[in-house]
């Protein structure tokens, strides 16, 4: 019988041992599936599980550890390097000699660096390794070329409600690993504004459940409000609360009050919002926002995100309270804004209206008789001063920028 440790999180303790037992992302793990059979026949190849956070990454690693026969070693991103990376190689280098295959799972991928993740490579050339990477960010931008290639890509979803009560009702239920034996009672209307709110991500569920069961066994809707200020500040991340601040933000740089932004702002990051989505919504603003108004802001907030990137939370607190600040004092100006939107009811107006033939490109000599790129006054022979219609002719002197 297997030593449960009641210490540990209701999260982690009920975690399932086997696929019968995993709910959701059915896409990849569902019948006759690819990554399904690579595990039950235990032909697991180098992989990447990308998805939002509680959709199930590290526990379908965890089922993967239970069913293959090769050894299966764990490591964190955050917590780890090269040094833990060579001790795992040698011990792969000795299974690799008695005949056993070494899978290594690496939480958090994206937060090793370019030299981290280049060391991992030769090893998995050479079949020493097999690489479970699990990231919530788009591993196009966050793992590099050459390690990426080596991988497949298996895209999780969020898991939504009737999966979330449902994982709930199972903790609930279960008395060896779970609340079981506490009794707790619980009404469905409550389970399901747990999954509601919780926003696809089970381990905020299960942590909700957790802390409003040892307050109460009887647990009501003030006792789950307390719990999830507890949590995560009421804050979801996905959920309307979130799009309420991002908003406050956003207008109040608009409104230019930098107090006001600095204040959103820290509501955000103090409830554990991702800097990075904070510092592309800026990065959108300076363009939207600011435009012509003050071409450095852009540069500001594309620095400003390059650094979060490098240094990521708490210390990029600071970068992005000074480009909150920065964009909210600056000139402001929605030219850029109003003219993209003209131009975009346009498109939807007139539909696909052909190229005018003087400015398409001849590469074939086809091109070239259908008279492709004919009468094309080349600009820099002209001064730059050229009269030339560069727009359909349906749009003929169309002015979008005012």
């Amino acid at each position: 019988m297997d030593f449960i440790d009641k210490n540990k999180p209701l999260a982690d303790r009920i975690r399932p041992d086997s696929m019968d037992d995993f709910l959701g992302q059915e896409e990849i793990i569902g019948k006759g599936k690819l990554l399904k059979q690579a595990i039950e026949s235990d032909k697991l190849p180098s992989i990447i599980f990308w998805g939002p956070p509680g959709s199930g990454k590290t526990t379908l690693a965890y089922i993967i550890a239970k069913q293959t026969k090769s050894e299966f070693r764990r490591m964190s991103a955050v917590s780890s390097g090269i040094k833990d990376l060579r001790e795992t190689v040698k011990q792969a280098e000795e299974n690799k000699r008695l005949g056993k295959k070494t899978i290594l799972f690496i939480d958090e991928i994206h937060r090793w660096n370019k030299a981290q993740q280049d060391a991992l490579l030769p090893h998995i050339e050479q079949g020493l390794i097999i690489l479970i990477g699990a990231t919530t960010e788009n591993p196009s931008f966050e793992v590099i070329g050459a390690l990426l290639s080596r991988c497949r890509v298996f895209v999780l979803k969020q898991l939504n409600k009737s999966q979330i009560s449902e994982i709930l009702k199972r903790a609930l239920k279960n008395k060896k690993k779970g609340l079981g034996n506490l009794n707790v009672k619980i009404n469905e209307k409550i389970i399901d504004m747990i999954s509601e709110m919780s926003n696809g991500d089970a381990r905020i569920a299960l942590n909700v459940l957790e802390y409003a069961s040892s307050i109460s066994n009887k647990i009501t809707l003030d006792i789950v409000k307390d719990a999830f200020q507890k949590s995560n500040l009421f804050y979801d991340k996905n959920g309307e609360e979130h799009y309420n601040i991002i908003s406050a933000l956003h207008k109040s740089m608009r409104g230019s009050d930098a107090d006001a932004a600095l204040y959103w702002l820290a509501r955000m990051l103090e409830a554990g919002e991702d800097p990075l989505y904070v510092a592309r919504r800026i990065v959108r603003f300076a363009s939207e926002d600011v435009g012509f108004a003050n071409s450095q802001a852009l540069e500001q907030a594309v620095a400003a995100y390059q650094a979060c990137h490098f240094i990521g939370m708490p210390e990029c607190n600071v970068i992005l309270a000074q480009v909150v600040v920065y964009m909210a004092k600056c000139k402001k100006s929605n030219d850029l804004y109003i003219a993209y939107e003209k131009a975009a009811e346009d498109v939807r107006k007139y539909g696909n209206l052909p190229v005018p033939l003087h400015i398409r490109n001849a590469p074939t000599k086809l091109m070239e008789d259908l008279e492709y790129g004919k009468g094309y006054k080349y600009s820099p022979d002209y001064d730059y001063k050229e009269k030339q219609e560069y727009l359909p002719k349906e749009l003929k002197d169309k002015k979008y920028l005012e």
